[in-house]
């Protein structure tokens, strides 16, 4: 238990500090901002989709650690996967990040953000970038967490 709480403070650090895929994706085909009000977190994702397929995303904000750390793996591991994938990736993230639900295998680098279900309150920073990314998805220009 302390190695994966050493490797989650490692990793979110180094993300944080670090991130990938950040900035502005010129051309854009898909976009959406998203807040929560709560801790003030803020990211706007960005992504080219083509036919039905994550080309590229990006990601701007000003949040804290773990909602910088979310974004800049989300970011990471969403290039090249089809829409249904990056659907259910969302779900199996959220599952992850809310339950006591096992550890599952194809979350690969997003798994030692699972130390966030230990702390509820951290839970909106860590998923505010996943709802955006689906808000932008639907279009939607805004990803309000509450």
């Amino acid at each position: 238990m302390a190695g994966l709480r050493e490797l989650y403070q490692e990793t979110i650090l180094d993300h944080n500090k670090h991130p990938r895929n950040f900035g502005r994706l010129d051309g854009a085909s898909h976009h959406a901002h998203g807040h929560n009000p709560l801790c003030g977190d803020r990211v706007d994702v960005y992504l080219q989709v083509e036919d039905d397929r994550v080309v590229d995303v990006a990601f701007e904000g000003d949040g804290c650690a773990i909602s910088t750390a979310s974004a800049s793996i989300m970011t990471d591991v969403l290039k090249g996967r089809s829409l249904d994938e990056v659907h259910a990736l969302f779900a199996r993230f959220h599952e992850l990040v809310t339950t006591d639900a096992e550890l599952p295998e194809e979350l690969g680098k997003l798994a030692v953000l699972a130390g966030v279900r230990e702390f509820p309150t951290r839970v909106k920073c860590a998923t505010l970038p996943w709802h955006t990314l689906e808000a932008a998805l639907r279009n939607e220009a805004d990803a309000t967490t509450e």
